[in-house]
């Protein structure tokens, strides 16, 4: 009797274990959540053209309380090495992006309190056929804590035109302290509009918002993918499903390190100072 208790058991055991063994490989066998794949950007060829330069990551005020961070924008950059002469070669950092709107917004990881911050302004100028005309210039109002913020080109603003290559400058002027003059902390880089394709458009209209992200990343449409999913993240900031999308985007283009950063709702035009359309730049 107890032999045959002793047989039972093993087969019981042996039993559990085939019976978990195949649930195991079943568990194997099946596919990744769409909504737990990563999200990676593919980016399209850069422009030719040489004057498409642009710096991702301010190289000027460090200090303050900003860790030894600078101004960064968030935007693919694409390294060249351009041919001078028979013998000579520089090598060249592009700051571009494409997207399909008339007027997308942009954002950047800002460093400083608002208290460090004298200034912040934004300016978008198209520079077609080597001629430059600001179309927008204005101060906006600098986040009360560190973070990334949005840029808006408003409605009012000429839409950007499908081709065309447009530059665009963030400037934070910063005041480590009153017995110190402010130093510029900038980024500067490129922004161009595309016509959307059919079949992408139709693939959009039945899309939902986190399936347009991929979409875009995966069709080289950089800031159209970044807005969105940041729309998703504004309006859900404790989604860890969003977080694992931000980040697998950002890494994608070598922006990890501000995966964490968190995204602040701001900034406004600045009611200190009026939208001042000029051929030319704040200075330095």
């Amino acid at each position: 009797m107890k032999k045959h208790r002793q047989k039972i058991h093993f087969i019981t055991a042996l039993g559990m274990i085939l019976i978990g063994n195949i649930y195991s490989m079943q568990l194997q066998a099946l596919p990744v959540p769409a909504h737990l794949a990563s999200i990676k950007f593919m980016p399209p060829p850069p422009p030719p053209d040489r004057g498409a330069t642009g710096s991702r990551g301010g190289a000027a005020s460090r200090g303050c309380d900003a860790n030894n961070q600078t101004v960064t924008a968030l935007v693919p950059i694409y390294e060249q090495t351009v041919s001078q002469g028979k013998q000579e070669s520089i090598s060249i950092t592009k700051v571009w992006g494409l997207t399909n709107l008339e007027h997308p917004y942009l954002l950047f990881f800002v460093p400083y309190k608002m208290s460090s911050i004298a200034n912040m302004e934004f300016v978008l100028k198209d520079e077609t056929n080597n001629k430059s005309q600001t179309l927008y210039r204005n101060f906006v109002t600098p986040p009360e804590s560190p973070g990334i913020v949005k840029v808006d080109l408003p409605a009012s603003v000429t839409p950007l035109q499908v081709g065309k290559m447009y530059r665009w400058f963030f400037k934070v002027k910063v005041k480590c302290n009153s017995q110190q003059p402010t130093t510029l902390d900038y980024v500067e880089g490129w922004v161009q509009r595309v016509n959307q394709d059919l079949a992408l458009t139709e693939q959009l209209k039945q899309a939902t918002p986190q399936q347009k992200v991929v979409l875009y990343a995966e069709n080289g449409i950089w800031y159209d993918a970044l807005m969105t999913l940041a729309e998703l993240r504004f309006a859900n900031p404790n989604d860890a499903t969003l977080l694992t999308k931000w980040t697998s985007l950002l890494n994608s283009v070598g922006l990890d390190e501000l995966a964490n950063q968190p995204l602040v709702n701001c900034c406004k035009p600045s009611k200190n100072h009026k939208e001042t359309p000029t051929n030319n730049i704040v200075s330095s």
